[in-house]
Order: C-alpha cells, then sequence, then structure tokens
C-alpha cells in the first residue's frame, strides 16, 4: 500500500504527518506514480547497534577532520558536508573522483566508508532504488557503466551501488534549510539516511514541502526522493541531541557528459553538425516528459 498525494498547495500550511516505520511505502502523486519512498530499515533486530556505530565513525572522523569553508558553508544548513565518490560540474573538465583536502582526509573517510554501517546501508538502498524505481535505477547502471568504461580509475566506494557521489553530514546538527539539490539529475532520485542520537518523536523530522507532508524520520531509517525536484528541510532536534545523514546521489553531469559521447555541452555543441543540433533541440522538448515517463507507477508489474 502507498500514501497517495493528490494535490497540494504549500501556502495553506497544512501538512501531514508520516510515521516511518520498518515496512517500505512508497508514496504517489495524483497519476500513482512512486513519486518517494519511505524505505525503512534493514529487518534486522541487531540494526539499531550497526547504525550505532556508524554514527560513532562520523564522530570521531569529525575531530579527525579538517573542513575546508565550502564544506562547512554548504548552503543546506550549519553543519560540514563532505562529499566522495564521482562527480562532474562546479568547474570541473570533466567528471573525475571528488578530490579531498588532504590525503589524510581521504584516508579518514575511506575509513569510515568501509564501515558496516556505509556499506550495508548503501546496499539496502540499492535494492529498494531498484525496486521502486526499476527504470530510473537501469538509466543509472547504464551511465555508470559507461562512465567506467571511458575512464576505468574512476572510483566508486560502493561497487553494487549505481549512485556515483555520496555525501557525509558531519553534523553535529545536521538540520537542513529549506532547499532542492539543483545540481542533481532533475528527475533522478537521492536517498537520505539518518543517524545519531536524538528523539525522532521530537525532531529531525523530514518535511516535503510540496507535496505537504511531515515524516518521523528515526535513525538508521532511509528515504528517497527526487530531491531536485521536491524542496525538503528538517525539523530542528532538540538541545544536546546529535544527528548525522549519509546521502547518495548522481549529478546531472555525469548523465550529460555520457549523452554527449563524452563530451561537455559546449564541445559537443561545437562539433555538432546542423541537423544534430536540431535533432537535440527537438529530444530536449521532450526530455523531461520521457524522465518523468521512467516513474514506476505503482499498479504495473515488472
Amino acid at each position: 500500500m502507498g500514501w497517495r498525494v493528490r494535490s497540494f498547495n504549500p501556502n495553506t500550511c497544512v501538512f501531514l504527518l508520516i510515521l516511518i516505520n520498518r515496512t517500505p511505502r512508497p508514496i504517489l502523486d495524483s497519476k500513482g506514480r512512486v513519486v518517494a519512498v519511505l524505505a525503512g530499515r534493514p529487518r534486522d533486530p541487531k540494526w539499531d547497534q550497526v547504525v550505532q556505530k556508524g554514527a560513532d565513525a562520523i564522530a570521531d572522523a569529525r575531530e579527525k577532520m579538517s573542513f575546508t569553508q565550502a564544506q562547512v558553508q554548504n548552503g543546506r544548513g550549519k553543519f560540514p558536508a563532505v562529499s566522495v565518490g564521482v562527480a562532474h560540474g562546479g568547474g570541473r573538465k570533466e567528471p573525475g573522483n571528488v578530490r579531498q583536502s588532504s590525503a589524510a582526509a581521504m584516508s579518514v573517510l575511506t575509513a569510515v566508508l568501509a564501515t558496516e554501517f556505509f556499506l550495508r546501508a548503501s546496499g539496502f538502498t540499492n535494492s529498494v532504488f531498484k525496486a521502486y524505481a526499476a527504470r530510473t535505477y537501469f538509466y543509472y547502471a547504464e551511465c555508470m557503466k559507461s562512465l567506467l568504461n571511458w575512464k576505468p580509475e574512476l572510483h566508486l566506494h560502493f561497487p553494487l551501488s549505481v549512485f556515483g557521489t555520496c555525501t557525509i553530514n558531519f553534523g553535529p546538527v545536521t538540520v537542513s534549510w529549506p532547499h532542492r539539490d539543483s545540481a542533481n539529475l532533475s528527475f533522478g532520485w537521492c536517498a537520505i539516511t539518518a543517524l545519531g542520537n536524538f528523539n525522532p518523536n521530537r525532531g529531525g523530522h523530514l518535511i516535503l514541502w510540496d507535496l505537504g507532508l511531515v515524516i518521523r524520520f528515526p535513525p538508521g531509517s532511509t528515504i528517497l526522493i527526487p530531491s531536485a525536484l521536491i524542496r525538503h528541510s528538517n525539523i530542528p532536534i532538540q538541545p544536546g541531541e546529535n544527528r548525522y545523514s549519509f546521502v547518495q546521489y548522481s549529478a546531472a553531469g555525469l548523465f550529460r557528459w555520457v549523452r554527449n559521447g563524452f563530451k561537455t555541452d559546449a564541445d559537443w555543441h561545437a562539433s555538432a553538425t546542423p541537423a544534430e543540433r536540431a535533432q537535440r533541440a527537438e529530444e530536449d522538448k521532450r526530455r523531461w516528459e520521457e524522465g518523468t515517463s521512467m516513474f514506476s507507477k505503482w499498479t504495473e508489474d515488472f
């Protein structure tokens, strides 16, 4: 069963509170398309212990890291955010491995991502993504396969995941401001996993502003949303608590690079014939519709 959101005007300030539990639950739009998934958590009675070790690893790494100004002033909240993986954009001439401020910082991050929590959380997320958004999932998988064939030295910390990049939000109070992730694929998905020591009944809720939803978001739970489409933020946590998050996504620039035959938009247009540019313009008109047509309908069979 899925939650259905028919229509919502954010100016009315009416929100529906959803309590996330262990059972995955999709959120459907008025056309019956899956537009978000409350994935819950793995069915492991010891999962809370795994999550706590993950939070401890982040807290320990935070003490060892020296964050750059860009990582601290990230535009999403008052917490350092560090990205790792394969990315394109932000001044990069081509897709590459996200660089860190130092070899020591990269070593710390690599050790954190190799812990049980991150390996299992990424695998769980990948499975949920495939189950609830199969066409989009395989679109991501083909993109990453093409990139790795083009440049084998690209490094994925989670080889079984189709997401190119992940971000650790180091808190200790990770409460994001209302925002959309405009650098992500416009019709793509983003997976958010919460962890830390906070009371989920009193704070840390995820707000999906465009859908009018406030979602209880306990430590160790994962939610998948099209983060470039839906404006989202968090409710503050209580004084003395801590909250971190682990976010997985792929930059839109990766998909453009593959689509252009491993070129930038500028290089593609410079080398394309007038007929090719005209065809691309027609394709661009349909791209949004084709992207959203990848969304699964709750009633269809795979």
